[in-house]
């Protein structure tokens, strides 16, 4: 497998066995592009985890167009204030790319002490991420990182600097797994309907333009396909 590939699949094992996962869903993605399935949308839905929803990972792979992407979205449910958690991994003919967040679930400039809880450790990891030789920022403009946190790492690596970030996958991982246990301080308003606004927004086409190559990739139906997944 791919390196991306790779840390994905390492990524879900975790979340399946800390969540006791099971697969819902498992779906083959097509393109006109191929003969052969280019990739796979799966849901994964816990036993008995109180604060959490799905987990939805999607795997587009069409090595003629060099995309090997691998996109993963552990959503808490509608009522926690616990953040979302998410990792994309990709690579393509000339680098290779991380999106690593925890997405809020609260307006963090309003409430302190859950900015502190659930974002301030991960500072350091994030510090340490940067300082690797061979990573540099992704082109995401102010619009689409308003829609995550501070302390989102979206990079373009070298294939040697992408092995090194592993570590800091986990730190991420980690954290999120401790606020699932301890919980987050209240953020004092509707988790719920922040959250069906935040998701809209952040899966909306005219935010990410990676949604168009999507849709010509995989055409309309299959392509609203996998955003309701992440919409719902």
């Amino acid at each position: 497998m791919s390196l991306p590939a790779t840390l994905s699949e390492h990524t879900l094992d975790r979340l399946a066995a800390a969540l006791g996962l099971r697969v819902a869903e498992d779906l083959p993605l097509s393109s006109p592009m191929s003969p052969a399935p280019v990739g796979r949308l799966r849901v994964l839905r816990p036993a008995a985890e109180p604060d959490v929803d799905k987990v939805v990972a999607v795997s587009l792979v069409v090595p003629p167009i060099g995309l090997d992407s691998h996109m993963i979205f552990a959503f808490t449910r509608p009522g926690s204030a616990v953040p979302h958690f998410t990792l994309d991994a990709v690579a393509s003919a000339d680098h290779h790319a991380m999106h690593l967040d925890l997405i809020p679930r609260a307006d963090l400039a309003v409430h302190l002490d859950y900015l502190d809880a659930c974002f301030l450790p991960l500072t350091e990891p994030l510090e340490s991420a940067w300082r690797l030789d061979g990573l540099s920022p992704a082109a995401v403009g102010p619009r689409q990182r308003a829609m995550m946190s501070p302390w989102m790492l979206v990079c373009r690596a070298t294939e040697e600097a992408f092995a090194k970030l592993g570590p800091t996958v986990d730190t991420y991982l980690d954290h999120w797994l401790r606020l699932l246990a301890s919980g987050v301080p209240p953020a004092g308003e509707d988790p719920a309907a922040r959250d069906r606004a935040s998701r809209a927004n952040l899966f909306s086409p005219e935010v990410d333009p990676v949604w168009h190559q999507v849709t010509r990739l995989l055409g309309e139906e299959q392509a609203e396909r996998v955003r309701g997944e992440l919409l719902s």
